[in-house]
């Protein structure tokens, strides 16, 4: 199955109320991970590179390696820039084959960002690409995004609907309480579901998206920490939390830092029980393996795709 774009998939989603997961890639074992585990739950999927992921992987290579994973399965797979910086990088993966972009204008004032989505919305839809745009600032550290506590801010469900109106963009992230990186709350999670309801009122045929929404999976974090890592107090977004998004209007629940924390809990563990293994196929088989693994427990059991292409 060639790429699709997310218009297909999110209408389905908001139809029966289930949330497609956006998984972030940087190489070969991720993508492979992602798509096996996706492949076996018969979902949807939407695989997604950060500017950071373009410049380490190459975007040529990142391109080859999801054609390949087109090639393995028929199932339906979106390519997605992740907080695209400025038009020339969202120009860049349109042009280069990406099915899906976003334009994070969030660090500007509100006319600004207005006019940088809907400059790359113009492009984007000349060229049969959907894109994604940001009201609200979260606050976290994950790649080249950077927004202290202190710069956050709630979406205000007015200007949401002045912000699609007047740019067109295809789906919206929104800010109600989530953040990026490993440490997304000092105390109890907490998310504005009623922020949430008032914009999909207001809202209701646009695809609502949430960023820095990783469970910082307990699990991965002890292993980690077991075989010598150091990830003190690391906490995420529930699972019940962003099982109850994914049937409250949101479309699209990005995770990145769950996959980084698997990833490097297989590789530590690999390390430390046998500090004589030295080729990289014995201990990126188990990454990826504990990859497909954590995928796949998303996608049943948190955001509800599993049999929903």
């Amino acid at each position: 199955m060639p790429l699709v774009t997310t218009k297909d998939m999110f209408e389905k989603s908001m139809k029966e109320h289930f949330a497609i997961g956006a998984f972030n890639v940087n190489n070969m074992e991720i993508i492979q991970g992602i798509v096996d585990a996706a492949a076996k739950e018969n979902s949807p999927v939407i695989l997604q590179a950060s500017s950071s992921a373009i410049k380490y992987a190459r975007i040529e290579y990142l391109i080859k390696m999801v054609e390949a994973a087109l090639q393995e399965y028929d199932i339906p797979v979106a390519l997605h820039l992740d907080h695209g910086a400025d038009f020339e990088t969202c120009k860049m993966c349109i042009d280069n084959g990406f099915s899906s972009v976003m334009i994070d204008g969030s660090k500007y004032d509100f006319e600004e960002n207005v006019e940088i989505t809907k400059k790359v919305v113009d492009y984007a839809h000349n060229k049969g690409v959907v894109v994604e745009a940001e009201l609200g600032k979260l606050a976290g550290i994950e790649d080249e995004v950077k927004v202290g506590a202190e710069d956050a801010m709630y979406t205000d469900p007015d200007q949401a609907k002045e912000f699609v109106d007047r740019t067109g963009c295809d789906s919206l992230a929104i800010a109600i309480g989530t953040s990026h990186g490993a440490y997304k709350f000092k105390g109890e999670a907490k998310l504005r579901f009623d922020i949430l309801q008032k914009v999909k009122e207001k809202l209701p045929q646009t695809p609502i998206v949430l960023h820095g929404a990783s469970t910082v999976i307990p699990e991965l974090v002890e292993m980690c920490n077991k075989y010598g890592g150091n990830i003190p107090g690391a906490k995420g977004v529930p699972d019940e939390m962003l099982h109850q998004a994914s049937l409250s209007g949101v479309s699209k629940i990005n995770v990145d830092t769950d996959l980084r924390l698997a990833m490097t809990a297989a590789i530590r563990k690999i390390f430390t029980e046998d500090p004589s293994v030295f080729d990289p196929r014995k201990y990126m088989l188990p990454a990826r393996e504990l990859i497909t693994e954590t995928v796949q427990h998303k996608i049943r059991d948190v955001f509800g795709s599993s049999n929903k292409t």
